[in-house]
């Protein structure tokens, strides 16, 4: 996807829900970073389901407010248990 820097939208990331998931119960957080590394701590921010899509608010006057450049989007699902599922959700190009 590819958004100027200027736009403040809603990303959507789309997340294949691990089985036995209710995705209206379970929190899920968001990071959008430009290193190759797994976020830091401080770089994750809540976000919300819409259905089988994940979507966290993006740009000038949000929390995460981006420079043109790529960027890598993750996703952390916290069921209950044991289980905290992190995965990396693809590319997000800024101009």
């Amino acid at each position: 996807m590819i958004i100027p820097a200027t736009s403040t939208e809603y990303l959507h990331i789309p997340v294949t829900v691990p089985t036995g998931i209710d995705t209206g119960s379970t929190p899920v957080r968001a990071a959008v970073v430009a290193h190759r590394a797994n976020p830091d701590d401080d770089e994750w921010h809540t976000a919300a389901w819409v259905g089988s899509e994940v979507r966290i608010l993006i740009g000038p006057g949000t929390d995460i407010e981006l420079a043109a450049g790529d960027y890598r989007v993750w996703v952390s699902i916290d069921p209950p248990g044991s289980e905290n599922v992190v995965r990396k959700s693809g590319v997000l190009s800024v101009s």
